[in-house]
């Protein structure tokens, strides 16, 4: 049954777009079209329904009628797009021969510094590492 409204559908489609490729335009020129003829009346002049405007409306409605029911009689089972997908991992239990890691950091020791009673400053430590001075900024005369 799906399958039949799918074929009816395109058809629908087909047709609806031939018919109005057949109709003619209501203006001559392309003033018509951004609304700057002014023989017609506000909303254009009335002619009677030729066959082409019929056959217009009844595609149409058949056009809009087969959406909602292909709409309705969808097959994907209207789940969403990452349905089909699993989630992430789960994280793998930990060995039992491996130690557990500490999940606190030991304290470490207040760093303490003293003076020495002749007011000489006070020699670095032997793992201490030295800090570079900075490089002179130069001054003036970019290339830009």
């Amino acid at each position: 049954m799906y399958y039949v409204l799918v074929t009816f559908y395109v058809l629908v489609c087909l047709f609806l777009l031939i018919v109005v490729l057949l109709q003619q335009g209501k203006g001559g020129d392309i003033a018509a079209a951004f609304g700057g003829s002014s023989s017609q009346t506000a909303f254009g002049a009335r002619a009677g329904a030729t066959v082409l405007t019929r056959a217009t409306a009844i595609l149409a409605s058949l056009f809009m009628l087969g959406a909602l029911g292909l709409s309705v009689m969808n097959k994907s089972g209207g789940g969403s797009v990452v349905s089909g997908i699993n989630g992430p991992a789960a994280p793998a239990a930990p060995a039992s021969n491996v130690p557990a890691l500490p999940t606190k950091a030991p304290p470490t020791p207040p760093a303490t510094t003293t003076a020495p009673a002749d007011g000489k400053t006070p020699a670095p430590a032997a793992g201490a590492e030295k800090v570079p001075a900075t490089p002179p900024v130069k001054k003036g005369g970019g290339g830009f």
